[in-house]
This record gives structure tokens, C-alpha cells and sequence, in this order.
């Protein structure tokens, strides 16, 4: 790779497939299925297609609180897409989602099924479907999805900007991650200020938009993304802390959390989920070793 100080576009871009760095062999500049690939379907109304990244955690997360409140028309069949082998390239879950990324969701609940991609049309999906954590009222209801599409407008800045360059990029480049680290806290500031004056992002009470921001601004404060908090100093974010706590001490959230899950301790992976008992029986921890 050139030094990025010698770098002088083309007139015309082309891929270079060797230039990806960790991401090289999922990543293309084309979208479509590269092969044939039927989904499993279980025996619940909603079908799930992710992984328990930020943007899959969302989804698992507002699903376990729908049961938690009583619907039992959110029960669902959650199963992992694994991104890094190419899963999502599969005909089956590009005619899902042609975007090729997770989360996807098949509802099968009605006469016709009906797919939902990208995660802020899932949770507000689900909202309406179900009556929840999206306000009625029409001032509080736009404060909510203000608050929601600034998480999904900003998330990139986070994810593929800071993050990628942060601890993904084949080479660490001092531009592009002091550009992007300054975004990330700038953001981060937002949501200082916000939370400063108000419990949850909507007001006083806890909707998608907590559910949307969480994984991703939650996360970074917890300690979970990147190996960056030291680096962006998010202890001094004390109100985003707060809120962040508030929110991971809610069992819907950490049941959540462990849907899709294919990292960390393996008490806390749940790779599939298809029946609430799941969480007792079927982590990683519990699951015979294959040989």
C-alpha cells in the first residue's frame, strides 16, 4: 500500500481487492447474491436474519422487550448470518434484504409475508405492529424518530469511519482516525447534552430511539467497541454513562444481547434462538462440543 501522502486519485476508480485489509474477502463493489442459498424458516410468526453486531443487537433487543411486556406475537426465530464467511450474499437472504447486510426480518404473521431490512425500519416495524416504545402523541412520537434517524444517519461516522480506521484499516493513518474520533466524540457530546435534560432520548420514557442508539453509543461508553474508550475518553460522558447503565440493567437488553452472539464468554453466545428457554439451555456454554 502507498504512503497515503504520495496517494493521487485516478481519474476512474478500480477495485482493488488486496486494499480491503480485514474485511477484503466479504466486501465488493457490486451487490447481487454470489450463490445459491435457501433460508431456514422456523415455526414463529417473525423471522430473524442477523448477527449480534451493534445494528443486529437493536433488533434482539426490541424483540425480547415486546415479550417481555406480553406479545406473544413477537415470538421469533433468530438465526446467524455469519458476515465474515459471506452468508449474507446468499440468494435467500439478498432477496430478503438486497442490501446485503444485517439485520433482515421476514414477518409471516399475515396473509402475506413481508420483508423489513435496515434496523430502523425493523424497530419501527415492530412498533407499530405491536403498540410500542414508539409515542402516540404527535410531539413526543417526533422527538423519538428524530432521535432514531440521527442514530442512523450518525452510526457510519462511528462504525465505518472511526471504527474502521481505529482498528480494522491494514494501517493505522493519523487523518482519517483524528477525523473520525473527532466525530465520534462531537457525537458523543450530542447525546451528553441531551441526555443532561432528559431520562431517555424521547423524554421520560424508554422507546426505539434508547433501543437504536444503544448498542452502538452504549457500547462504546461500556467499553465494548473498538478497545477505544480509553482513546476517546468516554468516562467523561457522565451522563451518557448513565443512561447507558439504565439501560443495561434491563434484562430484555441483556437477553438481547446475547441473540446472534458469536463473541466473548460462551455463556453469553446464544448463536440461534428459537424458544425463550434458550437462554438456559442452549448457550454456547451448555452445547455438547463438536468433534
Amino acid at each position: 500500500m502507498s504512503d497515503p501522502a504520495d496517494y493521487v486519485p485516478p481519474k476512474v476508480w478500480t477495485w482493488n481487492k488486496a486494499s480491503g485489509g480485514r474485511f477484503a474477502n466479504i466486501n465488493r463493489p457490486i451487490a447481487g447474491p454470489t450463490h445459491e442459498k435457501e433460508l431456514p424458516v422456523g415455526r414463529h410468526p417473525l423471522q430473524l436474519y442477523s448477527l449480534g453486531t451493534p445494528n443486529g443487537v437493536k433488533v434482539t433487543i426490541m424483540l425480547e422487550e415486546l415479550l417481555a411486556l406480553g406479545h406473544s406475537g413477537a415470538e421469533y426465530d433468530a438465526w446467524l448470518i455469519k458476515i465474515g464467511e459471506g452468508d449474507q450474499f446468499g440468494s435467500g437472504f439478498v432477496a430478503i434484504n438486497p442490501n446485503s447486510k444485517i439485520p433482515a426480518l421476514l414477518d409471516r404473521s399475515g396473509p402475506e409475508p413481508i420483508r423489513v431490512f435496515e434496523s430502523g425500519a425493523i424497530l419501527m416495524h415492530l412498533a407499530e405492529k405491536f403498540g410500542a416504545f414508539l409515542p402516540k402523541e404527535v410531539a413526543k412520537r417526533a422527538e423519538c424518530l428524530s432521535w432514531l434517524f440521527w442514530q442512523m444517519g450518525s452510526a457510519p461516522y462511528l462504525g465505518g469511519g472511526f471504527g474502521h480506521f481505529y482498528a480494522y484499516a491494514p494501517t493505522k493513518m493519523e487523518y482519517p482516525i483524528d477525523r473520525f474520533a473527532m466525530e465520534t466524540k462531537r457525537q458523543l457530546d450530542v447525546l451528553d447534552r441531551r441526555l443532561a435534560e432528559s431520562e431517555y432520548l424521547g423524554g421520560a420514557d424508554y422507546t426505539i430511539a434508547d433501543i437504536a442508539v444503544f448498542p452502538w453509543y452504549g457500547g462504546l461508553v461500556k467499553g465494548w467497541l473498538y478497545g477505544a474508550a480509553e482513546f476517546l475518553d468516554v468516562q467523561s460522558y457522565k451522563h451518557v454513562n448513565r443512561w447507558a447503565d439504565q439501560i443495561h440493567a434491563r434484562p430484555a437488553v441483556q437477553r438481547g444481547r446475547m441473540v446472534n452472539r458469536v463473541q466473548g464468554e460462551p455463556s453469553s453466545q446464544l448463536h440461534e434462538r428459537h424458544e425463550a428457554s434458550d437462554f438456559e439451555t442452549r448457550t454456547q456454554d451448555k452445547l455438547a462440543p463438536q468433534g
